[in-house]
């Protein structure tokens, strides 16, 4: 529709969306470099281990019922960086392997749109151990119409009613990605609020993403009688909307519905979704919204509509499992479409421990404040916060020079507890190409520490991570371990390697010259 030189489009079918798919398929993984698109606060060690618990608490249950020979299927949808699923898969093998229950065993799937993405996860060596284990598969899958998928590796295609076990599903910031609709409620009727977007002329050749920070959508409100009849198929959410609701604007996410009825056919046996999103899924929220405002962030992205989703899966049966106490940055829900959800007991408890009693928006909660107060935060306390969150690498790299200070202060106790937990981050760690040099930081504090062979080896991980970027501290450093380590001739060489850097390093000329003469 076309009104004063402006073409309106249904919300689904704007312009942004397909500037969002070209974005995400021409950058493949590059889109998460420094963060362009947020990715830590849905794939960092805390929240895989509330999803790798509530898996585990599914595997339980179907054991619990008799069903422990077919695999259980866990579809992670716009997968990223594969970030997620290694940690995912770290933590679920550790709680499998501690356990030692009979359980059914299970096959992870990474899935997103770009095949850029496929390529990286087949060249990620974090990834390859699970591959070779057979416990991870690929696939491309298109949220908007595929009803099947191709896993790239096994060579296996899953159809509909293939799958004798409930498939898991896996979606971190997947539904407030994909197509939406956008509907305004008011005296009991729908209008379908479409958008203009106008690019600004003198910018017509460039990044028309980009452009959309700087526009203002436009909005005209169209009578939409079609989503009020039986016939719709989502009419039972819209007359629940219709009776409750006045002067709201509601992001409808029909393409999100149809896209997990489509992969509910997969299995007779139902399906249990896991996600993560900045989404309502209460009614009140949604009460006299305003038109929505798109977040960039590289692509851009809108909040999900958990309650449609919950609304809709409980008219046909299902349990929705969503805090009681309201989050901030991240809400975390679990939907079991299932036969008699209630059954599924290890599953909901797993919720209850990992999510409502504390979970990952909390501790990114927490981390938002503990990262400015370090500084002040003495070492049994960034011990016990690092702890918390899984070993995580990020907090340590803001942490390590922290840490050093603290150092001569520290009990043998603290120092074992800090070399403990630098092997067990760098074992839980997935490396992105042209990521941070963890093994820098590693290498250089343990040194710190005269934990001499462990500073080592890290030390020449950074080095053969980064040749062209060592510096000549990084080889005067291994001159000493060496020399500690009793491994003369390498203390020389990687001393002369400092001194090729830096000629004039005085440290490095005085231990040339103590070393050339016994």
């Amino acid at each position: 529709m076309t009104i004063e030189g402006l073409t309106y489009y249904r919300f689904s079918e704007a312009p942004i969306w397909e500037l969002q798919r070209a974005y995400f398929e021409q950058q493949g993984m590059k889109a998460w470099d420094n963060d362009q698109v947020p990715q830590y606060i849905t794939s960092n060690p805390m929240i895989a281990t509330a999803y790798a618990e509530m898996i585990f608490g599914l595997l339980q249950d179907r054991a619990a019922a008799g069903h422990v020979s077919e695999p259980v299927t866990i579809l992670e949808l716009g997968a990223g960086t594969g970030r997620l699923a290694f940690h995912v898969l770290s933590k679920l093998c550790e709680i499998r392997d501690y356990a030692g229950l009979p359980l059914p065993p299970f096959r992870y799937v990474l899935s997103d749109l770009p095949w850029l993405n496929i390529a990286g996860w087949q060249q990620q060596p974090g990834l390859k151990k699970f591959v070779e284990q057979g416990i991870l598969d690929f696939a491309r899958f298109d949220a908007v119409e595929d009803e099947e998928l191709r896993l790239t590796e096994s060579g296996i295609t899953i159809k509909p009613g293939d799958l004798a076990q409930p498939l898991l599903l896996i979606a971190n910031y997947f539904f407030d990605s994909i197509p939406q609709e956008l509907i305004y409620v008011d005296e009991g009727k729908i209008f379908d609020c479409e958008v203009a977007l106008q690019f600004p002329e003198a910018d017509e050749g460039g990044d028309r993403l980009e452009l959309l920070k700087e526009i203002t959508p436009q909005y005209h409100y169209r009578r939409a009688a079609g989503y009020e009849q039986p016939s719709y198929a989502y009419h039972e959410v819209i007359a629940h909307y219709r009776e409750q609701l006045e002067d709201s604007h509601i992001l409808f996410p029909e393409v999100g519905l149809a896209c997990l009825q489509r992969l509910s056919r997969l299995s007779a046996a139902g399906f249990v979704l896991l996600t993560a999103d900045k989404g309502d899924h209460r009614l009140d929220n949604w009460k006299f919204a305003a038109p929505p405002e798109l977040i960039h962030h590289g692509s851009f992205s809108l909040t999900a509509n958990y309650h449609a989703l919950a609304y809709f899966f409980g008219t046909q049966g299902a349990v929705s499992l969503f805090t009681a106490h309201h989050y901030k940055d991240l809400n975390v829900g679990c939907i079991l479409m299932l036969p008699e959800p209630q059954r599924y007991a290890n599953t909901r408890l797993a919720y209850r421990r990992f999510v409502e009693r504390f979970g990952p928006d909390d501790f990114f909660s927490l981390k938002e404040w503990v990262d400015p107060q370090l500084e002040e935060m003495e070492l049994r306390h960034i011990l016990a916060f690092w702890r918390l969150g899984g070993y995580d690498a990020e907090f340590f790299i803001q942490s390590a020079e922290r840490i050093s200070g603290l150092l001569e202060e520290a009990s043998d106790e603290e120092l074992l507890d800090i070399e403990g937990g630098i092997q067990q981050m760098w074992a839980g760690n997935y490396t992105l190409e042209g990521g941070y040099d963890l093994a820098l930081d590693c290498g250089l504090l343990l040194f710190e520490m005269n934990v001499f062979s462990e500073a080592r080896l890290f030390l020449e991980r950074s080095l053969s991570s980064s040749p062209s970027e060592t510096v000549s501290t990084v080889f005067y450093t291994l001159a000493i371990c060496s020399y500690e380590l009793g491994a003369e001739e390498a203390a020389v060489e990687y001393t002369r390697k400092a001194l090729a850097l830096e000629p004039e390093h005085e440290e490095a000329l005085e231990l040339l010259e103590a070393l050339q003469n016994g």
